[in-house]
Order: structure tokens, then C-alpha cells, then sequence
């Protein structure tokens, strides 16, 4: 887990986050969040894409595995049941808040892009509004930043400790990332400069 300055994006890091998300990465500056075996689990993405679209998303959640279990979560109710929570417990509403403002401090060490300046993801600091956005800021700041992020990961049926990227990536044709550790680098997290070519889906 890493948040800025990312170190530089391998080849072929950008080469998995395509097979993950089925088109090409594009405008991809860091990983700042990887499985254990060392394949991305989150993706950091420019402030500012490179047609000129603001995209406040800097943490993009990538591997399938873990997308497919928040999106479980997402189906089952559990926005809604974190709504509650923050309606009734002010500690968490504070803490909520805490990470909307660190979000927002990671993008601007970034680039400033006026039109986003106070716009995070995931519906904070108020709302929930996409999980994925909530898990993907928490697995890269690490514990305790993000509490409904932690909160999403700790309650999914996928671990960053557990790796099962062979699955995943096999069935997106890249059968050589499997879980034996011949992912890209180490366990921690790298980032840095890159690029390629269609737009990030839209940030949560």
C-alpha cells in the first residue's frame, strides 16, 4: 500500500490492469495497492485524464476478484446498512470526514484540477454512494484512513493476503499472472508515469 509520490509504473503492470479490466489502461500513474503475489489490486489514475476530463477517482479499484466481492456487498444491502451508521455514530462521520480530506490531499500533491477540488469519491464526506471507491482508497492508504473502506474489505469474501489471481486473470486471457508469485514486483505497492488508451469507467 503506497499514496503519493508513486513509483513508476512497469509495462507490465499496465499490461495486467488491461487484462483485469478488459480494455486498455489508460492514464495510469501508480499502483498503489497489490495482491500479495505483487499483481495490482488498485490502480492510481491522473486527476486530470489525458483528453482533458476531470476524473476525481484517483484509487481505482482493478483486480477482479476484489470487485466482484464488493460488488456482492453493494447487492446485498451493505450501502445502505453504512448509511445508517454514519447517520448514528458521530465518531465515524469524523473519521469519514478525515478521509475525504486525505483523499483530496493525495490528489492535489498530484496535479490541481479546479473542477474537482473539493470532490473526492465514493459519496464522501456525506454520503455512500460506490464501495469499490471506498475499498480501493483503503486498501492504498492502509488501515485506519478509510474507516467504511476497511470496513468494506474486512466484510468481503476477498483478501489482498489470499492470492487468487490465477483464476481471475486466466479467465481475462493473461494466464501467466497466476498465483505463484510471477506477478509484477513486490508485495508492496509501486506507481509512477504511464499511459494507454480508453477511459477509466466513471468514478464512484
Amino acid at each position: 500500500m503506497t499514496t503519493p509520490p508513486f513509483e513508476p509504473v512497469s509495462e507490465r503492470d499496465v499490461q495486467l490492469v488491461t487484462a483485469m479490466l478488459g480494455r486498455p489502461a489508460r492514464d495510469v500513474i501508480g499502483i498503489p495497492a497489490r495482491c500479495v503475489c505483487g499483481n495490482p489490486t488498485v490502480v492510481a489514475t491522473k486527476p486530470r485524464l489525458g483528453d482533458g476530463t476531470p476524473f476525481p477517482t484517483l484509487y481505482y479499484l482493478c483486480h477482479p476478484g476484489a470487485t466482484a466481492a464488493i460488488s456482492t456487498l453493494e447487492a446485498n444491502g451493505v450501502m445502505a446498512e453504512f448509511t445508517e451508521l454514519l447517520a448514528v455514530d458521530g465518531d465515524l462521520r469524523r473519521r469519514y470526514h478525515d478521509a475525504h480530506d486525505a483523499y483530496l490531499a493525495d490528489r492535489e500533491g498530484i496535479e490541481h484540477v479546479a473542477e474537482i477540488a473539493h470532490v473526492t469519491a465514493g459519496g464522501m464526506p456525506e454520503r455512500v454512494k460506490c464501495l469499490h471507491a471506498l475499498a480501493g482508497h483503503a486498501l492504498s492508504a492502509g488501515p485506519g484512513v478509510n474507516p467504511l473502506g476497511d470496513l468494506a474489505v474486512e466484510r468481503s469474501s476477498w483478501s489482498p493476503d489470499v492470492c487468487r489471481c490465477g483464476n481471475y486473470l486466466a479467465e481475462a486471457g493473461d494466464g501467466a499472472a497466476a498465483a505463484d508469485g510471477t506477478g509484477p514486483g513486490a508485495a508492496t505497492g509501486a506507481g509512477g508515469v504511464t499511459a494507454a488508451s480508453s477511459a477509466p469507467p466513471e468514478a464512484g
